[in-house]
């Protein structure tokens, strides 16, 4: 089977979507120079049921088009942050956040609220799951969605190069990175932080509790391993950094990720496009990764 042929196959896991053709409206509530960077913040309609609230951060200096990174902003149940993690950071993560870090050295980076996040909480997490899963649609599914049209409005400005999109995350934002890239190839590059989980391993270290109820795709076991999706990755550039002490990704599934990738970047003639590093930490971002992270970048994008 071809990759695009188990690309749809893994998308239409994803319970009932909206059609993606529909043309994305957006409004533009504000725009401010901060010290640092300029800070755009829109209204954009995604799915056709609610306004998807989102930042777009560019470097102070040049027009553009700049080389643009899809930030996907983590759980650990701060449900009020949301998007505000690119411009504010997080307590697992290193300062400066990375909207400054990646201003700085030339980058855009987009960043949406996810369902029930930042300016789009007010049900939990729980009720949203139930209420989809009633009519057809998986939580998981209706993220991923709207981070795919996430980069459709991307390539839709000017000011983005459309050769050079890039995603990241931590934690939840992680899992959406690996996600997101393996699903649309016009992400050039992957980075994740703490998140790169193997399902079958977190079942043997009875993990399952340590990841909200939106991670759980019905039937995903039946079609595809976590390697089976980050395959779809390869060959374009993927770092992944892990603490070997994270519960949320269990050593032992870190090592077949690890084999299995390395199997199929060397297939394919990239094997130095494929790395992970892993620190003997916990559920964090240290200053090393911080610095892995920016010349992983830097290389590739």
């Amino acid at each position: 089977m071809t990759m695009e042929k188990r690309r749809e196959e893994l998308y239409d896991l994803l319970g009932d979507l909206p059609l993606r053709t529909k043309p994305i409206s957006s409004k533009k509530i504000k725009e401010e120079q901060l010290p640092h960077y300029i800070l755009e913040e829109w209204l954009l309609n995604l799915n056709g049921e609610e306004p998807v609230p989102a930042y777009f951060v560019r470097p102070i200096e040049g027009e553009g088009p700049f080389p643009t990174i899809i930030f996907n902003h983590s759980h650990g149940g701060f449900y009020e942050k949301g998007k505000d993690e690119l411009i504010k950071g997080n307590v697992y993560l290193q300062n400066p956040p990375y909207a400054e870090e990646l201003t700085k050295l030339g980058y855009a980076a987009l960043s949406i609220d996810a369902w029930g996040f930042g300016q789009r909480r007010g049900r939990s997490e729980g009720e949203i799951f139930k209420e989809m899963l009633w009519k057809g649609q998986v939580m998981w599914g209706k993220m991923v969605f709207d981070s795919l049209r996430a980069v459709d409005y991307a390539i839709s400005r000017p000011d983005v190069d459309h050769e050079r999109i890039g995603t990241m995350g931590i934690s939840m934002g992680s899992t959406m990175s690996w996600w997101l890239a393996a699903l649309d190839p016009r992400i050039k590059v992957c980075v994740d932080l703490c998140g790169l989980c193997d399902f079958h391993s977190l079942i043997e270290s009875r993990g399952l509790e340590g990841h909200g109820i939106y991670y759980y795709v019905p039937k995903l076991l039946n079609h595809f391993t976590t390697s089976e999706i980050n395959a779809l990755i390869a060959p374009r550039p993927h770092l992944s950094l892990a603490g070997n002490y994270d519960r949320l990704t269990p050593p032992k599934g870190l090592d077949i990720i690890d084999e299995n990738l390395k199997n199929v970047y060397n297939e394919q003639g990239a094997l130095e496009a494929w790395k992970l590093l892993r620190y003997n930490i916990g559920h964090f971002e240290t200053a090393d990764m911080r610095y892995e992270v920016m010349a992983f970048l830097q290389k590739w994008l």
